[in-house]
């Protein structure tokens, strides 16, 4: 299974660019998930491609039971972004990988920031495995979701930020 998704924000692609790239929007959307932002890096310029490290600690008590049984009460996520450097009309991709520390399952994603005239269209493709013999595939089906409400979180904070500018 799959996950396809997409949302748009009331910004130019370079404004969202430079929120979805600040240490303190991605501490402010790990907290707002209930984590906490352990560590993160930007190596390069982010007006060029660049890359980014995120390390956060999240609790598990909105994952199911078998997943639990895996990582325990809290599990650490690395996530490492490389993001394009600007298209024409100032577009982004975005390779995105998450690992959990300590569980055989990482995220694959692909987020495209598209110029739409005075807004940007943020679209989200990707998927989860693990090589968790037997219970693999129940872990993948119930983590996928996660993938959407993440970018729906990371949304909804960008849109605070942006009102309250």
């Amino acid at each position: 299974m799959a996950l396809s998704t997409s949302a748009s924000l009331p910004a130019s692609v370079e404004r969202i660019v430079e929120l979805f790239s600040s240490e303190d929007f991605v501490r402010q959307v790990s907290e707002a998930a209930g984590g906490t932002l352990e560590s993160y890096t930007v190596t390069g310029d982010t007006s060029g491609a660049f890359s980014t490290v995120a390390v956060r600690s999240m609790p598990t008590d909105r994952l199911p039971d078998l997943a639990r049984k895996f990582v325990g009460a809290q599990l650490n996520l690395q996530q490492q972004e490389h993001w394009s450097a600007p298209a024409a009309d100032g577009s982004r991709e975005v390779q995105i990988s998450a690992k959990i520390s300590g569980a055989p399952v990482e995220a694959k994603a692909v987020q495209r920031i598209v110029a739409e005239g005075e807004s940007t269209r943020i679209d989200l493709e990707g998927s989860v495995t693990s090589s968790i013999p037997l219970f693999g595939n129940k872990i993948v089906q119930a983590a996928e979701p996660a993938l959407g409400k993440a970018l729906n979180l990371q949304v909804s904070e960008a849109r605070k930020v942006l009102e309250s500018a």
